[in-house]
């Protein structure tokens, strides 16, 4: 007797806080039941034959309704009911996620004399994304060790490390922490934050774009996102500059911020 459903969201993760609310043809509820913790609803409620409505809510999702058909025997199969994210919009399940700096890159673009590209990364960094089932409160923090630069040439990194630029002996670290995340769009999020380099906070939006999620041969769970943003090395009492002729800079003052990340299921990296 009773109902039985599956509740999950477009990727397949459980929605273990989904309230499953079950009415009969005149609007009068007959069921009530919380999904378990993988997303499962087993009810044992006594239902009496005939057609019924069955509406799925949880914070944070799009509500779903559907009919289900109670037969003889009292139980109604409610199958697998998929919940959306409000606005249109996916996150990997809520919880902790660590960002793998083995499989990601944090990396930047600056223009080179006004007719090419200098592109640099950082090779050592960490961060955590902590995704909350209101996804608007999820949180975002990322430090980046600044001596890590690398642009594959020695000479300019020393003078990327050096007090015209990233300054790396007084201020050895950049740190981001994220204010809000605002929907953008199918997949796509607009993270608010504040990044410190230099000793200096700015307010810096992030465009991300969530990839999905996967297995991995570890035995973990990997989401992928995709943020970019842009810089003014001015904000950030980075004001070194040379002429080289006729007004054309020898670097940009504007930077193109490319980050690709992986990250993995948990409050820490899985010992690989």
């Amino acid at each position: 007797m009773g109902l039985s459903a599956r509740i999950r969201t477009r990727d397949g993760w459980a929605v273990p806080h989904a309230v499953v609310t079950m009415t009969d043809m005149t609007g009068t509820q007959v069921l009530r039941a919380q999904a378990d913790t993988d997303g499962d609803v087993q009810d044992a409620t006594d239902l009496k034959p005939g057609p019924y409505t069955v509406i799925v809510t949880a914070v944070g999702y799009a509500p779903a309704a559907s009919t289900a058909l109670v037969t003889v025997s009292g139980r109604a199969e409610a199958g697998t009911v998929v919940l959306a994210r409000q606005g249109g919009t996916e996150l990997p399940p809520p919880g902790p996620w660590s960002i793998d700096p083995v499989h990601s890159s944090v990396g930047a673009v600056a223009q080179h004399l006004g007719i090419s590209s200098v592109r640099g990364r950082f090779t050592r960094f960490s961060g955590r994304i902590d995704i909350s089932e209101d996804v608007a409160r999820s949180q975002v923090t990322a430090t980046i060790e600044a001596a890590s630069i690398d642009t594959g040439n020695e000479m300019r990194d020393g003078h990327l490390r050096s007090a015209d630029f990233l300054d790396v002996e007084s201020y050895p670290e950049l740190t981001y922490r994220s204010t809000a995340v605002v929907p953008a769009g199918q997949d796509r999020w607009t993270v608010e934050g504040e990044l410190t380099m230099r000793g200096v906070a700015r307010p810096v939006a992030l465009d991300l774009s969530y990839l999905g999620t996967g297995a991995d041969p570890w035995g973990g769970t990997r989401a992928a996102f995709r943020a970019t943003t842009e810089l003014h090395r001015e904000d950030f009492k980075m004001n070194y500059n040379q002429v080289v002729q006729a007004g054309i800079a020898a670097i940009g003052t504007t930077l193109r911020v490319e980050l690709d990340i992986q990250a993995v299921q948990g409050a820490e990296l899985p010992q690989m």
